[in-house]
């Protein structure tokens, strides 16, 4: 029997920003606020969607998941990124290390995931208006949340117990800021063949695809608003998915930077910069975003702290 080389380890080391030791105050001082604002602004929103009666709907109730999952999105990555910088302890456990990456990879397949089934949603609702509430009833939107719920799951099981077969007998010091999927596959010293054909497959199913559902429904919905003949109503339609589409470019933009490429061209810089994008930048902006421009979102919120001064007082 072939005995293999196997080395058994206790933790990792994120190097993540420890390279530049004089700015740690003002990266904790950045992450800090920008975590703050993303749990907030995140938060109000799915308390504004579930105690207002106007917006249970199917757009804000695939809203207000996508807003609980940026959410435990941020929560999965922020805190261990705080807590590294003003500890300056950057160790993590092999099993924290794998546990951060399944959380990181099925809630990052769950947003792709309700961002197609949005714009689906968005399709019905511009090019088949008098069939939506058939087509949307709350049993298919469950539906539609609990399959993307079950597919992010299972994705991500899959490259975690894969990830966990691995042994690692290079270097334990990982060049990022939490653990990713491209990082520590450069680290393994197992064969990964099949675990980058197994992550190419999987990529494909859950970024081409959905991707692809989004660019044919808002090819469907662009037809529909050119034979719009008032410039009022076409702008209607506009401001309803312009703040779709542009969280579907900064999501879809930074990862295909990421993923789509072999790990023997993977760049450490590149990947950090696109990961502080994705994980950090893009689920702040989502409430503002959506927000902003959303009049029933603004009225939402006003009723909510209305109702909390209300109560309060």
């Amino acid at each position: 029997m072939a005995i293999r080389n196997h080395t058994s380890i206790a933790d990792f080391v994120l190097l993540g920003f420890s390279e530049h030791p004089e700015q740690p105050p003002l990266l904790f001082g950045l992450f800090l606020g920008m975590y703050l604002v993303t749990v907030l602004g995140n938060l109000l929103i799915t308390l504004a969607v579930v105690a207002d009666q106007h917006l249970h709907t199917p757009m804000y109730f695939f809203l207000a998941n996508l807003s609980l999952i940026d959410t435990c999105f941020s929560c999965t990555i922020v805190p261990k990124v705080l807590v590294n910088i003003l500890t300056q302890h950057h160790t993590i456990s092999h099993t924290g290390c794998l546990v951060q990456m399944y959380f990181f990879m099925a809630l990052a397949l769950l947003d792709d995931f309700l961002l197609a089934v949005m714009a689906y949603d968005r399709y019905v609702a511009i090019c088949l208006p008098l069939h939506y509430t058939t087509i949307m009833c709350p049993q298919r939107c469950l539906l539609l949340v609990a399959v993307s719920w079950l597919c992010a799951h299972l994705l991500a099981f899959s490259l975690t117990l894969l990830m966990s077969q691995f042994s690692f007998c290079a270097s334990h010091s990982i060049p990022h800021f939490f653990c990713d999927l491209l990082p520590l596959l450069k680290l393994a010293c197992s064969d990964t063949q099949i675990f980058q054909v197994t992550m190419f497959a999987e990529a494909a199913l859950s970024g081409v695809v959905p991707l692809a559902c989004v660019l044919v429904s808002y090819a469907h919905i662009m037809h529909t608003i050119l034979k719009v003949p008032s410039a009022g109503g076409k702008h209607k339609v506009f401001s309803t998915c312009g703040s779709h589409l542009t969280v579907v470019t900064l999501f879809y933009g930074t990862v295909f930077l990421v993923y789509f490429q072999p790990s023997s061209s993977y760049s450490a810089d590149t990947g950090m910069v696109a990961s502080v994008v994705y994980t950090m930048v893009t689920p702040m902006l989502n409430p503002f975003i959506y927000s902003l421009r959303n009049r029933d979102i603004k009225g939402a919120l006003w009723r909510l702290s209305g109702w909390r001064r209300c109560s309060i007082l």
